[in-house]
């Protein structure tokens, strides 16, 4: 058998502890009947303080049995994580074996997870009863705090429509993903992800994004299609147990190697950790010095995500909000009345000092106008979508009033949309009709890649906008916020406006670019329509340096709700 250095300093952790533990009792009785009342306090509290110290500076995980199973294994090798990328260089038919949360997560802390998934999934009552909990969960087991987590967060959730984990998760994961552990996963030929997490909330993060051929995760209870809020337990779930027995003898067969990557501090083990000849452990105190996995290194670009929270939800943070979010409705419902009820020279400052920013880029470009433009008499402003205010931060920026376009418009923001709105009915002939008539009547914004799109990319551009008009503007918007998104593609869109405006300093960049031919060069043969319109989005893309893609507004819906995107009139 093979005895690392970590066997060693757990058994002599065990035994140290063990005889202090035993000296400080002896210590206490003695003292209790040769002193008095009040000295016997004092002594107690010291010794008992002087416990919870060592408790807390000894690693208290290494006496459990669970955590002794590796090294009770006559034929496995237990290594240090530096020595695992040396490891793997040596053999190409590596399958690996790894611990999701303990080795490809920075964060040890699992609140933030369950934290999105009572917001997003649940509701602000939800999320509030977990946070209350918080204190509560920090003084119980790791595995007792899971099982209250889930319960908060689970029971009474339709299993149908839980999306959570592959629309809002994923993105947080990735941001939490360190480089180091990425780079030793990539080396692996087939990977297997172990998870004390719901699988419904990592899969889609594992397979879509990690490239993790098999995730085995833990599964949740539930009647009549709702989760009940409750893991089925390990010992009763035989069919699980009997479909990681069989993936491993399947995945060992591909592989000339099986080799494990798990956490020193972890209180619990999979069974399929028992089957690695190797174990590569990673102590907390390296997580603490490895650096985020940069965007750039994303095995797949993280275009589209969803949800209300613009910020990792931590004890902290989420407290904040909640402290900000009374303040922040009042202040929502405050802007959106000063935007509807007054006029732009008014409400603007008033807007402006709420703490709204706005910075206009480039907007002397709008006095070059070409006099041999033949068409309609009003601009075509085209918008990159960003969100549902994109028009009404232009009419900002242009100090007049626009009429605008949309594909999806509640009622609700229809009605309180201090500009002219139209809605497209996604046919040819009459959605053209209706905005040659705007047009003739005035200036008009429109965002042909039909959908909102968060991060730094641009969606392909209709085209049916190169028809209208020669007098066309590209304008490049970009938004930021620090507490709540927006937009959404699976919740209430009429709470879109709301949720902007209740960000303590919601800001957009308006950028306008140079005039673009589009009617006469479709009508001459010059261009196809879609060339234009491709030669508008990368301009766009150039100006404020996002990544052109094909990906339209029927892919979005598709992943992030389920269906195509399309709104009933």
């Amino acid at each position: 058998m093979h005895l690392c250095h970590w066997d060693i300093k757990l058994h002599q952790c065990c035994i140290y502890r063990t005889l202090l533990i035993k000296f400080l009792q002896y210590q206490i009785i003695q003292t209790s009947s040769s002193l008095s009342l009040k000295m016997v306090f004092f002594k107690s509290f010291s010794f008992i303080k002087f416990v919870l110290i060592l408790f807390r500076v000894l690693p208290k995980h290494y006496n459990k049995q669970k955590g002794l199973q590796i090294s009770s294994a006559s034929d496995v090798y237990v290594e240090s994580f530096p020595q695992f990328k040396h490891r793997c260089s040596e053999s190409s038919e590596t399958t690996l074996i790894f611990n999701v949360e303990g080795t490809l997560l920075r964060s040890s802390s699992l609140f933030p997870y369950f934290m999105l998934v009572a917001f997003e999934a649940g509701s602000i009552i939800r999320a509030l009863l977990l946070l209350l909990l918080y204190p509560f969960l920090r003084l119980i087991s790791e595995e007792m705090s899971l099982k209250v987590m889930v319960l908060v967060c689970f029971m009474g959730i339709k299993k149908e429509s839980f999306r959570i984990g592959s629309s809002v998760l994923p993105k947080f994961f990735m941001e939490d993903v360190s480089a180091e552990s990425f780079a030793a996963l990539r080396m692996a030929k087939k990977k297997i992800g172990v998870t004390e997490l719901p699988q419904v909330m990592v899969e889609s993060f594992l397979r879509d994004y990690m490239e993790v051929d098999v995730v085995v995760g833990r599964e949740l209870k539930e009647i009549g299609g709702y989760y009940v809020g409750l893991y089925e337990e390990k010992e009763t779930s035989k069919r699980a147990q009997c479909a990681e027995a069989k993936l491993f003898r399947d995945v060992a067969e591909l592989s000339s190697t099986v080799i494990g990557l798990d956490n020193i501090s972890c209180s619990t083990q999979n069974q399929l950790f028992s089957g690695c000849k190797e174990i590569y452990m990673v102590s907390e105190a390296e997580k603490l010095n490895w650096s985020i996995l940069p965007r750039d290194r994303y095995p797949k670009p993280l275009i589209f995500h969803d949800g209300r929270l613009a910020f990792r939800p931590t004890p902290l943070s989420i407290l904040a909000m909640f402290m900000w979010f009374p303040f922040g409705l009042v202040l929502s419902i405050f802007r959106i009345t000063i935007a509807v009820i007054l006029p732009l020279n008014v409400s603007l400052p008033v807007l402006f000092f709420s703490g709204i920013k706005l910075r206009l880029l480039n907007s002397d470009s709008l006095n070059n106008a070409d006099h041999d433009i033949i068409g309609p008499k009003g601009t075509l402003f085209v918008c990159n979508h960003r969100t549902l205010l994109d028009p009404l931060f232009l009419s900002f920026g242009l100090k007049k009033p626009v009429a605008a376009v949309t594909y999806s418009l509640s009622r609700l923001s229809e009605m309180i949309s201090p500009i002219r709105t139209g809605r497209l009915t996604r046919d040819h002939d009459q959605d053209s009709k209706m905005m040659k008539e705007l047009l003739n009547h005035g200036d008009l914004v429109v965002c042909p890649e039909g959908t909102t799109c968060r991060e730094p990319y641009l969606l392909r551009l209709s085209p049916l906008f190169t028809e209208l008009s020669d007098n066309i503007v590209p304008v490049g918007m970009d938004s930021h916020v620090t507490m709540f998104h927006g937009t959404t593609a699976g919740g209430s869109k009429c709470l879109d406006p709301f949720f902007f405006m209740m960000n303590p300093d919601p800001s957009y960049t308006v950028r306008f670019l140079n005039r673009v031919r589009g009617a006469s060069l479709c009508k001459q043969g010059d261009r196809s329509r879609y060339e234009v319109a491709n030669v508008v989005q990368s301009e766009l893309g150039k100006a404020l340096g996002f990544e052109c893609t094909m990906h339209t507004r029927k892919d979005k819906y598709l992943s992030l709700a389920g269906n195509e995107g399309l709104v009933s009139a």
